[in-house]
């Protein structure tokens, strides 16, 4: 009989179905809030993806170690160790930047961003600039919790 891992469910927003322009490549590339409710681990992670690009999934925000809350702040610094986040870790965008990397889908196209979190009991052992990858292998059968949200953007 296999191991069936199961996860409880955080539930998972932000402040809109559509991204603002300000939190795109088209205006300031700022990371969004993010408001979370169901938490109960300690720490937590976040990935951004599109999984409608052509090189899915596209990578714009990978971090992790973020102390557990109920709400991430807007404008975290694109910075490895981000000063808002005490303890936070952040990591490469598939775009090769730190740090959070905003929706900029090719002009004509409309995608879907899918902003997921994990909540885990210990601090993960990665380094600065860890990919996706290497993020989901850290996670893989730590995380308990789960949530996720989906926004659109187009140009």
């Amino acid at each position: 009989m296999a191991n069936v891992t199961t996860h409880e469910e955080l539930i998972v927003r932000m402040d809109f179905d559509r991204f603002p322009k300000r939190f795109t490549c088209k205006g300031e590339d700022v990371s969004p809030r993010v408001r979370i409710d169901g938490m109960t681990q300690p720490f937590l992670a976040i990935l951004l993806e599109d999984h409608d690009a052509p090189e899915r999934p596209f990578v714009h925000w990978v971090i992790w170690n973020v102390p557990a809350r109920g709400e991430i702040p807007e404008n975290i610094s694109k910075v490895e160790r981000p000063p808002e986040l005490e303890g936070a870790v952040q990591g490469s965008t598939t775009g090769g930047e730190i740090g959070y990397e905003g929706p900029c889908p090719p002009r004509g196209q409309i995608h879907r961003y899918e902003l997921k979190v994990y909540g885990y009991d210990a601090p993960l052992d990665l380094q600065p600039g860890a990919t996706r990858a290497e993020l989901l292998k850290a996670l893989d059968g730590r995380y308990s919790e789960y949530g996720e949200t989906v926004a659109l953007f187009g140009r």
